[in-house]
């Protein structure tokens, strides 16, 4: 049993960001069951008593540190090949602290809002797919600490080997990327779960780095300006009436047989609330900095479609993912994310832009960012449920590009995404990337809109040539817009060999805003 004394240490460090150390102390990662990345050095980190030496064995390596003026020490240990148990032995402050069953194979970050938080038990099959879970060798740390106000250094969590009796609290999102990938490369899988539900893209990204963007400003702005308006007593006399009203509600649904409706939360000042910029970062990102990871997989996005930001998506985005890998350190690690999928009512107009289809297409630009990657999902969505139980799928198509971009397997990586297009007359000839076997599954090659240059968009006609599409309309002579998918819950038609589907696009940078 790992003698860690954790628990009271971390509830007195989430109090302040310092660090104040007296014994050898270590962060949560660091027990039991834990996953180390393998091929890559490994850093080790904890505290101890200023001045004082640290000593790190793991298999036939042993590293000594000298903890700082604050407390902290951190060594590198060198890179280790896919394999274990091993035992990590960490000594210092006459203390010897003893990590069993630790592995080496491929270590995952996984973050975001609730698609990424959903479990394996709310997902499709669920007991089908607990029961078909013995697999010891995948692992899952989750980050239970909530938001903060400053950056935190350590966290609550721990490692929870897959069986059959603990899927069902694991990420499903998570569990199906790292299952496949644990079945193509045959080596152990840790996967760090640090996500909420209801959450924004700013929250899980540094102040500092937000602040050094121009383009982000409003958002920042918007939620400044909102906690300046903030009245406590005003919130305060909302909330009781709000109360008062719903205890009425709930007895008559009780009284009825009916759902009780959802009570009324408390009200907070904005600067303290989870979704306020860089609280999520603080207390659920910063502690894991510097564990050494392989990568970072993000499926979140639907909170911040309908805030009226959701055309800085791609800003946000790419600010989030710079400011992760600058702080790790570890060079541009790879890093995908889910595209939203089809939600709401079915497509009725050619074209219809809101804030989630922005927000899908902030996700397509990012990929201009080296070493990333997207699951197009814009098929496996639901129309009346923001959290579709198909996570087999999504976790499947994250896998397909980190196996293809990142283990260099001979797969295809994702759906095919728009390249660039030629006018010629009134038809416009549509290139993609990942194209290889472009095909329709319907009769027509479906859901593409065109218009002129008044942007009035009409239903185009569209045929397949080789890895091309070609667009047009008999009322359309001089076409200056072609879409695709552009709506929350489109037409679609377009996959290729792989049977994943195109990424809704358009071939204008006429100015949107969602709505």
């Amino acid at each position: 049993m790992l003698r860690f004394r954790i628990v009271g240490f971390l509830a007195l460090l989430l109090l302040s960001p310092a660090i104040s150390c007296a014994e050898l102390k270590l962060p949560a990662m660091f027990s039991d069951s834990m996953v180390l990345q393998r091929d890559q050095p490994i850093k080790i980190w904890g505290w101890a008593t200023s001045g004082s030496y640290v000593s790190v064995s793991l298999g036939d390596q042993n590293k000594t540190a000298k903890a700082d003026e604050g407390g902290r020490w951190e060594l590198m240990l060198d890179a280790l090949s896919a394999g274990g148990p091993h035992q990590l032995m960490i000594e210092g402050d006459g203390e010897k602290f003893v990590a069993k069953d630790v592995l080496v194979g491929e270590v995952w970050l996984c973050s975001g809002q609730s698609n990424m938080a959903m479990t394996v038990s709310r997902s499709k099959n669920a007991a089908k797919e607990e029961a078909a879970a013995k697999y010891p060798q995948i692992r899952m740390f989750k980050v239970d600490s909530g938001h903060s106000l400053e950056p935190q250094q350590t966290c609550t969590g721990k490692w929870t080997v897959c069986s059959p009796e603990t899927v069902g609290g694991f990420t499903a999102t998570g569990y199906f990327f790292g299952r496949r990938l644990h079945q193509e490369l045959n080596v152990p899988i840790g996967l760090i779960n640090s996500s909420v539900g209801g959450t924004s893209v700013e929250s899980w990204t540094s102040m500092p780095a937000q602040t050094a963007v121009a383009s982000i400003k409003p958002r920042l702005e918007a939620w400044q300006s909102e906690d300046a308006a903030f009245d406590e007593a005003k919130a305060s006399a909302a909330y009781e009436k709000s109360l008062a009203a719903w205890k009425v509600k709930a007895a008559a649904a009780k009284a009825d047989g009916k759902p009780v409706p959802r009570k009324p939360t408390v009200p907070a000042r904005p600067r303290n609330d989870r979704n306020y910029p860089a609280n999520l970062f603080n207390g659920k990102i910063n502690p894991l900095i510097g564990y050494t990871i392989k990568g970072a997989i993000w499926y979140q996005g639907e909170n911040s479609s309908g805030r009226g930001f959701s055309h800085l998506y791609g800003d946000q985005l790419t600010t989030l993912i710079k400011d992760w890998r600058d702080r790790w350190g570890q060079g541009n690690f790879p890093f995908g994310w889910v595209q939203l999928p089809n939600f709401r009512a079915a497509q009725t107009q050619p074209s219809q832009t809101d804030g989630w289809v922005l927000v899908q297409e902030g996700m397509l630009k990012t990929l201009k960012v080296p070493h990333t990657g997207m699951a197009v999902t814009i098929d496996v969505g639901e129309e009346k449920d923001i959290h579709p139980k198909d996570k087999q799928t999504v976790g499947h198509r994250m896998a397909q590009w980190a196996l293809a971009d990142v283990y260099k397997k001979d797969v295809i990586a994702m759906g095919p995404v728009y390249r660039g297009s030629t006018i010629r007359g009134n038809e416009v000839t549509i290139e993609f990337d990942f194209a290889d076997g472009l095909k329709s599954r319907g009769d027509t090659v479906a859901g593409f809109a065109i218009a002129g240059e008044d942007k009035r968009f009409v239903a185009a006609k569209a045929r397949i040539d080789g890895n091309k599409v070609i667009v047009s309309s008999d009322k359309i002579s001089n076409p200056a817009s072609v879409r695709y998918a552009w709506a929350a819950n489109p037409v679609i038609s377009l996959y290729n060999s792989a049977d994943i589907p195109a990424s809704p696009f358009r071939t204008d940078t006429w100015e949107e805003r969602g709505r």
